[in-house]
């Protein structure tokens, strides 16, 4: 493995602007939904800034500035000279080295994923990527076709097993993934590669910031049947959740409040439906096994 799974030092400096910036629109008294009316733009593209989440422009820079009401002539230019060193630090961070072999959502992905506290997420035919074997990854990148070359495959694998790194170490993500039972049927690189990717899935599911629970066949139709979706949480106080959801052309963020807690809906009613984590592992190992012979 090539790259560590690590928070940038553009966090650092994202979050000092954003403390700064958050400072500026709580003295001009205006609410995250007053900025946002002013910047023409979502509440969560405020809190995004505020927390260090995102690059920040000259020209979202200049107008936040103006609608709080900042006279002092020598903010902007030191705040553009803080935004501009975030910015290139975060151009910096270790996915920048894989370059084309990242799609734009993918790397807003990893990018957003760096500093999350939390991911909950429904998976309704793979593996979630944090819990994925090399193996796996591979199968599922030569399926997908995206790629041409064994050197690209190679690549995206090294950067899939990169992210997993933020489960352990300090401060790991807390994940909590709810499957599909199909997902432990699916035949992802033939059963051998299907029973090693099982018994990680058990090991994995060991951890105390790792939660796993099957939603079985027998529960009947669910909300989470149209596909999967990632919720991602982050520590900040006031800092909203996203969500990125797949469709068979792509993947869409979704920001705005009642998205997200649309999403927060689904994943809480499917969570309820699943099994226990306790009996979710034991199906996991009777799938696993039935995959050996």
């Amino acid at each position: 493995m090539e790259a560590k799974s690590t928070t940038t030092p553009s966090t650092v400096l994202g979050r000092q602007l954003g403390d700064e910036l958050r400072r500026l629109r709580e003295r001009a008294n205006l609410t995250t939904a007053d900025a946002a009316e002013a910047l023409d733009c979502t509440k969560g593209k405020i809190s995004r800034i505020e927390n260090g989440r995102v690059t920040v422009r000259l020209p979202d820079l200049t107008a936040m500035l103006q609608a709080y009401g900042v006279a002092d002539g020598e903010v902007l230019p030191r705040l553009s000279a803080l935004a501009k060193k975030a910015n290139r630090r975060r151009r910096e961070s270790w996915w920048s080295q894989y370059g084309p072999v990242l799609a734009d959502t993918y790397r807003d992905f990893i990018a957003l994923e760096a500093i999350a506290g939390s991911i909950r997420t429904f998976q309704a035919q793979l593996i979630p990527g944090l819990l994925q074997t090399p193996d796996y990854v591979r199968a599922v990148t030569v399926a997908s076709q995206q790629w041409q070359t064994g050197d690209e495959i190679e690549k995206f694998v090294q950067v899939r097993l990169a992210r997993q790194d933020r489960l352990t170490g300090e401060s790991p993500l807390q994940l909590w993934a709810v499957l599909s039972e199909g997902v432990l049927l699916q035949q992802v690189g033939g059963p051998h590669v299907m029973h090693a990717q099982l018994q990680h899935l058990l090991t994995a599911s060991e951890l105390p910031n790792v939660t796993v629970q099957v939603l079985p066949f027998s529960r009947g139709a669910h909300a989470s049947m149209f596909g999967p979706y990632v919720v991602l949480g982050f520590r900040e106080e006031g800092a909203l959740d996203v969500v990125l959801a797949d469709n068979p052309t792509g993947s869409i963020w979704f920001e705005r409040e009642a998205e997200v807690a649309r999403y927060q809906d689904l994943f809480d009613a499917a969570r309820t439906s699943a099994l226990s984590p306790v009996e979710s592992r034991t199906v996991i190992q009777r799938r696993a096994k039935e995959h050996r012979t």
